[in-house]
């Protein structure tokens, strides 16, 4: 949660990599490693995890999962301490999240022999459930002046920052809004004026941090190694239902 003000921090209880995040990062701070070496080092764990799901070998399944949560966070805190924030990070980051977590989805479908509907039911819920925690968080970091390089509304190609190509951030942009721009709209129609209502309680945010990946990672991991993959894909379908208590309950009580 280093994203946020001290004072409006919460428990996120998919953020437990953050504390080994931080560690990687200061270790690689005075390096000629970059945040997007970083990135393509989650990329390679969820590889590995893919190929250890279907092998059925879970344990390292879950291990190489867990590995690319915590090197999922890394990525964002080693730009923060060498002060160099970048668009191309962070679409790269979410471009390579949405892949990985289809390629999760068919990988588990594949053992399990769940029926297609439900692999793309589960992935499309996976997706909306972190897009509505994303948008409530991005909402709350901009309202008390936090990391401000996510926006509540990805609408505009971003202005290049200082050390990072134009061209570069229009590709991975126009990436992002292919892959996400149907959650976000989704989300967005569904709780358009979140953005205006009161400030979301922490208690609130650590309910919806449920939604966040690094928690659906563990999760993954967990019901894994206790041999549980036939019910991966149907939780993840039905807990798609809360989007909709959660967007109720912040409508009823935090409209303004």
């Amino acid at each position: 949660m280093s994203k946020l003000p001290k004072e409006h921090k919460f428990i996120d209880l998919s953020d437990y990599g953050r504390p080994f995040a931080k560690v990687i990062a200061n270790a690689l701070k005075n390096t000629t490693f970059t945040p997007i070496h970083v990135t393509i080092a989650f990329i390679i764990a969820g590889i590995f995890a893919i190929y250890c799901i279907v092998h059925s070998h879970y344990w390292l399944a879950a291990f190489f999962l867990i590995l690319k949560s915590i090197l999922d966070a890394s990525d964002g805190e080693l730009a923060r301490v060498k002060q160099k924030p970048s668009y191309t990070g962070r679409y790269l980051d979410s471009v390579a999240d949405i892949l990985l977590n289809a390629l999760f989805f068919i990988a588990i479908g594949y053992i399990a022999s769940t029926p297609i509907w439900i692999c793309i039911g589960a992935f499309l819920g996976l997706q909306l459930q972190g897009t509505l925690y994303n948008y409530y968080y991005v909402i709350l970091r901009n309202k008390f002046d936090g990391d401000t390089t996510s926006r509540v509304f990805e609408n505009k190609t971003p202005i290049a920052l200082p050390g990072e190509k134009q061209k570069h951030v229009n590709i991975l942009f126009g990436m992002y809004k292919v892959l996400y721009g149907a959650f976000d709209k989704t989300i967005y129609a569904l709780d358009s004026n979140a953005h205006k209502g009161a400030a979301l309680p922490k208690w609130f945010m650590t309910s919806v941090s449920t939604f966040g990946l690094g928690f659906q990672l563990l999760l993954i991991a967990i019901l894994l190694v206790l041999n549980l993959k036939s019910y991966i894909l149907p939780f993840f379908l039905g807990y798609t239902l809360m989007v909709l208590v959660f967007i109720a309950i912040r409508k009823i009580f935090y409209k303004s």
